[in-house]
């Protein structure tokens, strides 16, 4: 079985800095795409950042220029670090990943794309 789960989340001030991980398992496929995605309370989930099989990011408007994923295929972890949080970063994220065979472009605003989710953890920005 595939499995995805999330730690790093806690309380922050505005202006700090998380960095969230995603430990994944049972997921071989190679080229794969993976994900965060965050649900703000009362807001439908979204996209943050992506990356794909050789590395290459992508960033959502809310993960562009403060947010930076990254991948340890060897240790099988997936990152965000997240600096100058605000307020309105106060989210529930979640990592995800890619169904196998999936082909195209990789990014969190393909989120169909993304089959395997993980629990998610809390982010709370005061």
């Amino acid at each position: 079985d595939v499995q995805l789960v999330e730690s790093g989340g806690g309380s922050v001030q505005a202006g700090g800095s998380l960095r969230l991980s995603c430990a994944f398992s049972g997921y071989t496929y190679s080229g794969h795409c993976m994900g965060w995605f965050r649900q703000r309370p009362g807001k439908e989930r979204e996209g943050v950042a992506a990356i794909d099989a050789s590395g290459t990011p992508n960033y959502s408007d809310s993960g562009e220029g403060r947010f930076t994923i990254s991948q340890d295929n060897s240790r099988r972890t997936l990152t965000l670090q997240m600096n100058n949080l605000k307020p309105e970063d106060t989210a529930v994220y979640i990592c995800a990943a890619s169904w196998p065979g999936t082909e195209g472009f990789c990014s969190s605003k393909r989120e169909p794309d993304f089959g395997y989710w993980g629990q998610g953890t809390q982010v709370t920005v005061s």
